[in-house]
């Protein structure tokens, strides 16, 4: 879902589940594939701006590490801002408002319908993200109205342990 300061909507990825989008699309080649570009970026350059729900991570962090990389990779600039998690809510509605979204959001699941009704986020198919291979319990965490808005970056995976002999006592 890509908005920026051009007004097109933002590129939404949520959840453990969505926020991989981000990770996809700022690793993703810089002419057609997830998150593909305006005809300045998709020529190789440019700068994405990235929000997420991290502030804890600074500069120095793998996770913006992460981000750098990704975005040479591909050919462009990063710059990432972490927000807490009701503050990026907040900031993203009102930037969509505004005009000036950034270009990738990584956002919590829950999040996805409210950016999604209020026209924050671009689809996966408008970006021309190839979703198919991602399993659909993982993808279902980024629809919202029949509509992919995100994909997945990992997922929380629960399990039960337990003592037999102490559960039998």
């Amino acid at each position: 879902m890509r908005t920026g300061s051009s007004g097109r909507r933002a590129t939404g990825m949520g959840v453990a589940v969505l926020a991989a989008a981000a990770g996809l699309a700022a690793c993703s080649s810089p002419s057609g594939g997830a998150g593909s570009a305006s005809s300045s970026q998709a020529a190789g350059g440019g700068t994405y701006t990235i929000w997420d729900p991290y502030p804890q991570y600074d500069k120095s962090s793998e996770w913006v590490k992460l981000l750098e990389a990704c975005g040479t990779q591909a050919g462009v600039k990063v710059e990432r801002t972490g927000y807490d998690t009701s503050d990026l809510t907040n900031k993203a509605l009102l930037a969509a408002q505004q005009g000036n979204s950034p270009d990738v959001l990584i956002v919590d699941n829950p999040v996805v319908s409210t950016l999604a009704e209020a026209g924050v986020l671009t689809t996966t198919e408008e970006n021309k993200l190839d979703v198919s291979s991602i399993a659909p319990n993982l993808l279902a965490a980024g629809q919202f109205g029949g509509k992919t808005y995100g994909v997945p970056i990992g997922a929380n995976t629960l399990a039960l342990y337990y003592n037999k002999e102490v559960l039998k006592k």
